[in-house]
């Protein structure tokens, strides 16, 4: 059986374009099938939409000494746009220069998805018997983890001992991620021409009073010793027809990053007390933080597999990103999670994204190894 060149199939990933909107992962994740199952994996797509796909890996039980749940493997294969600023290389040509790999979606995350398929199919003899690997590859996580939710909707996934996420770290160790709380204020007033505003209720101008509150809004909780502090931040404010005219709507979008146990739910009445009755608040995405005890025995082991295969040492860190794991670690029963990929995650949604070559072999070695300390052996 051939072995998977994890920086070949990269570029292939890179050469399909995924932008989500509108996703089209498909053509991507159908090719991801047809390699995967020519290799002994039993693949299932998942369609959760027109030209939307997820994939589910792995093989077929035999007489599985495995008698604990499998290592799930997860990565996305959706990107997002290129925005307006040109590029200086083709961002879909996935050229290699000077060590990098560049192309929309090589950093996040293409190159974490070919080093997992790359590590899976070389453990491939030893996975034929124990059975214990499975590959979860989504679309849709870039705009809230759809493709994720649609698996746990639809009960494809298997209980699972450790859940690894093959987003950008630049291979170090990654223990968790704050969640995603994204609401709208939704402001109403009361059109009038704009040489009589006295006659009208200007919907912009309480949108301005609640920008202005939400500036200094305070959460109230104790920093996390990793993750930080919680985050809040309008990213659009938007209201008005035309400039002869008091507008009688505006609105304004609030992202904010959420720490383990905040109520979310809670949080969001919170903000919509802040804003006052000027406002309607309603919740856009709702995904929780993820973090598992670094110092819990399946994450001790996980870090001592990563330090061997990469030959430097990585304390566990936080991501302020959200990934997949927002949907996959509760829908599991809350799983030990690691985050640990290829990509640099100071290159993700930039202009000119890459990946440095040298840290795709890298994962592949870091994946192998969890496979083989983690996955290959029996419970006592």
């Amino acid at each position: 059986m051939s072995a998977i060149h994890a920086v070949t199939l990269t570029q292939e990933l890179v050469r399909f374009d995924t932008r989500n909107p509108p996703g089209s992962e498909a053509q991507c994740a159908a090719m991801l099938a047809d390699l995967l199952s020519s290799h002994g994996l039993s693949v299932t797509i998942h369609n959760f939409g027109s030209g939307r796909s997820n994939l589910v890996a792995r093989f077929p039980i035999r007489a599985s000494k495995a008698t604990q749940p499998p290592i799930l493997f997860t990565g996305h294969i959706d990107t997002v746009p290129l925005g307006l600023a040109a590029w200086s290389r083709d961002p879909f040509g996935a050229e290699i220069v000077d060590g990098r790999l560049y192309g929309r979606g090589s950093t996040d995350m293409k190159a974490g998805v070919a080093a997992m398929v790359a590590a899976v199919v070389a453990e491939a003899d030893r996975l034929h018997e124990w059975s214990n690997v499975v590959l979860v590859i989504t679309g849709g996580e870039e705009t809230g983890c759809e493709g994720a939710a649609a698996l746990v909707r639809d009960r494809m996934l298997d209980p699972a001992s450790l859940l690894v996420v093959g987003e950008p770290t630049g291979n170090s160790f990654v223990a968790g991620h704050k969640g995603a709380l994204w609401l709208k204020a939704c402001c109403s007033g009361r059109t009038a021409h704009g040489a009589m505003p006295h006659l009208g209720d200007n919907a912009i101008y309480k949108a301005a009073r609640a920008v202005t509150k939400l500036e200094s809004f305070g959460f109230n909780a104790a920093q996390h010793p990793v993750l930080g502090s919680a985050t809040l931040n309008v990213g659009t404010i938007a209201g008005g027809l035309n400039i002869n005219s008091v507008p009688d709507h505006a609105e304004l979008t609030i992202d904010v990053r959420t720490l383990p146990e905040m109520d979310s739910a809670a949080l969001a009445d919170q903000l919509s007390f802040t804003l006052g009755s000027d406002c309607k608040v309603s919740t856009i995405l709702d995904l929780p933080a993820v973090w598992s005890d670094p110092k819990s025995p399946a994450m001790k082991l996980f870090s001592e597999c990563r330090d061997a295969a990469a030959g430097w040492t990585s304390a566990a860190g936080g991501a302020n990103f959200f990934t997949d794991a927002s949907v996959f670690t509760p829908a599991l029963g809350g799983v030990e999670t690691i985050i640990c990929g290829p990509g640099d995650p100071e290159m993700a949604h930039k202009t000119d994204e890459y990946c440095e070559v040298a840290r795709i072999g890298e994962a592949v070695e870091i994946y192998r190894a969890i496979i083989a300390r983690t996955g290959l052996q029996e419970t006592p």
